[in-house]
């Protein structure tokens, strides 16, 4: 039995020590052939033949993320709903409901992104806040006296 599995083994152990072969002869030939000298600009950020200016740390708005993520969920369940479109009829009623039920639960998650304000761009405030300003300025007129 061991002889069994080792006959149908050995292609896979094969395969690996000429991929490990490949690997090394790779890395090798780079090392041998790759450029020995620095110069100046071998370090220099590029990019499409644009040089670079300015700091790479940028502050990019949340907004952004807030999108990437809301299309990747939406566009997630659009999936989901194109495969029940397709096994319709093989579903019956019951699959019927159930992407009823899913399609509500989609429009709930919507109207609450909506209510709470995460789908509009610019200044945001949070709820409350003018409340917490007017504490914070008694607190401070109260500690001047």
């Amino acid at each position: 039995m061991v002889n069994q599995y080792a006959n149908e083994i050995w292609p896979l152990a094969v395969y690996f020590v000429m991929v490990i072969l490949l690997v090394i002869t790779m890395l090798v030939l780079s090392w041998l052939l790759g450029q020995r000298r620095r110069e100046a600009a071998t370090n220099d950020p590029f990019e499409s033949g644009i040089v670079s200016v300015g700091g790479s740390q940028v502050r990019i708005s949340v907004e952004f993320y807030l999108v990437a993520i809301f299309f990747v969920i939406f566009d997630l369940e659009t999936v989901f709903i194109f495969a029940w479109a397709i096994a319709f009829f093989e579903l019956g009623w019951q699959g019927y409901l159930s992407m009823l039920v899913f399609i509500a639960v989609l429009v709930l998650a919507l109207i609450y992104e909506w209510r709470s304000g995460a789908l509009e761009w610019g200044n945001k405030t949070r709820v409350g806040l003018q409340a917490a300003q007017r504490a914070e300025q008694l607190k401070a007129a109260e500690d001047k006296l």
